[in-house]
């Protein structure tokens, strides 16, 4: 075989195993904290939360787009704050919303990890797959936020707030390079934008977008499932 038809042959080789290498050496994760209870919220001017899918629905919409996307191959972990959940099924008499999240994951091939702690969810990012050789190159959260941390369980536990959460003081456990160079980032709760985002880009070395005032759950089944900012609030990050 003359050498020139060789070298193209082993460009085409290794070329090609790049290319497969690719498929399955990135993570997309996407993370959903728990809804609050319609018994402290029922009540409120601006009550929460009054469907339990609030945080699922829309995160489910993403991976099936994530999956359609990216083929049946590539990683997709959803961390789903486990607890709140429970909580929530059996106080306001609703279904098992486990079995839904578990069948959420049974139709799309997902990494389900239900937990219950910011250093849980830190733990995952930094050392749940190696992250060497599988990067990050998504991660989304749907959940209850202010402007400093997210709130895995805010009116889920506590009236009006949380004892589980991220805080943005808590960002520098995150390890740097564990992000692909082009991860996309986003917060789809309320006012990261405004402490938290700037946390998260000091901490990872990667931008997080996050809303400048609030996001809007309510009307997003008219939006094909995607949270809405509320008047007045914009993208930041």
């Amino acid at each position: 075989m003359r050498p020139f038809l060789l070298s193209v042959i082993v460009f085409c080789l290794v070329a090609s195993a790049g290319f497969a290498a690719s498929a399955t050496d990135k993570e997309y994760i996407v993370v959903s904290g728990a809804p609050a209870l319609k018994e402290w919220e029922k009540f409120k001017e601006e009550p929460h939360d009054a469907w339990w899918g609030n945080f699922v629905r829309p995160a489910r919409v993403r991976m099936q787009v994530l999956r359609e996307k990216l083929g049946p191959d590539a990683k997709i972990t959803w961390l789903v704050y486990r607890a709140g959940y429970e909580r929530r099924s059996k106080r306001m008499n609703e279904p098992d919303v486990l079995s839904n999240i578990l069948s959420v994951k049974e139709k799309f091939g997902l990494n389900l990890v239900w937990f219950s702690s910011g250093d849980e969810l830190v733990n995952y990012l930094n050392q749940g797959l190696p992250r060497d050789s599988v990067k990050i190159a998504n991660f989304e959260y749907y959940g209850h936020s202010n402007r400093a941390c997210f709130m895995f369980d805010y009116s889920n536990e506590i009236d009006s707030s949380s004892k589980s959460f991220l805080h943005e003081n808590d960002l520098k456990k995150i390890r740097r390079g564990i992000f692909s160079r082009d991860a996309f980032v986003k917060s789809w709760g309320c006012y990261t934008g405004e402490s938290m985002s700037a946390k998260w880009r000091q901490a990872t070395g990667k931008k997080m977008i996050g809303a400048i005032g609030k996001t809007d759950y309510a009307p997003m089944y008219r939006n094909n499932w995607v949270p809405m900012l509320a008047e007045g609030s914009k993208w930041g990050g």
